[in-house]
């Protein structure tokens, strides 16, 4: 936390103090949307550093806004659960981030391209009742990154249980999806749709699978708010 602050009785200037320090917000969003391992949380905020996380979740929990558990049967593993007071963060962890989907120019967002973030978010989103049962293995390639960010694998099991993987998992791939981290943000932002971006998305593989992509993406959860800045 700041050791300035502001000064004032307000409570929204209050609540600034303990909320509005960097990445603060951010890694409320990943909690807020499930997240309670370090290393879940981590793969949220890939760009934070794993000190300064530490750190946050520590005000977080000064601040009686998370509570850090040891997992039962899982000795020296713990959790970050939201306390009351966290969990009544929700509406505006939602609020804001409808507003930026609404007021925040498209152009700016897709200049904050991040795949770590993307395929984290598309793994936690993903509606597996379109696809087949069984196993499902989807794999995501963006040919403009290096080799190391290039490759991306999600892992649909038949109970509905989604896993991301960054390496050659070893199964068979039932459908390829190659495209640009550029368009599949736009597609995940909800700002075009599969059809739309028509060849950037090259489907091959299993053509019904690939014929339901829109349908088992998921989207973003703010991607529902209709967009007002261009």
């Amino acid at each position: 936390m700041t050791q300035h602050g502001y000064k004032q009785f307000c409570p929204l200037s209050m609540a600034a103090e303990v909320l509005c320090t960097r990445w603060t917000m951010v890694l409320m969003r990943e909690l807020v949307a499930g997240s309670t391992r370090f290393n879940d949380l981590r793969r949220g905020v890939p760009k934070m550093s794993p000190t300064l996380l530490s750190q946050r979740l520590k005000e977080l929990e000064i601040a009686g806004i998370v509570e850090r558990r040891e997992v039962r049967g899982e000795k020296g593993i713990f959790e970050y659960q939201l306390t009351e007071a966290g969990r009544d963060l929700r509406p505006v962890i939602e609020a804001m981030g409808f507003w930026g989907q609404k007021w925040v120019e498209s152009r700016l967002s897709l200049k904050n391209l991040d795949p770590s973030l993307l395929m984290w978010d598309m793994r936690r989103n993903l509606n597996p009742s379109p696809l087949p049962e069984g196993r499902t293995v989807i794999q995501f390639l963006y040919q403009e990154l290096p080799a190391s960010k290039r490759s991306w694998w999600l892992i649909v099991e038949k109970h509905g249980e989604v896993d991301l993987c960054w390496y050659d998992p070893g199964f068979d791939v039932d459908l390829y999806v190659s495209t640009d981290l550029h368009t599949m943000t736009a597609i995940w932002m909800g700002l075009i749709t599969v059809e739309k971006a028509g060849a950037k998305v090259a489907l091959t593989g299993d053509q019904a699978i690939g014929r339901k992509m829109q349908t088992w993406l998921g989207l973003s959860p703010f991607a529902i708010e209709p967009k007002r800045a261009a």
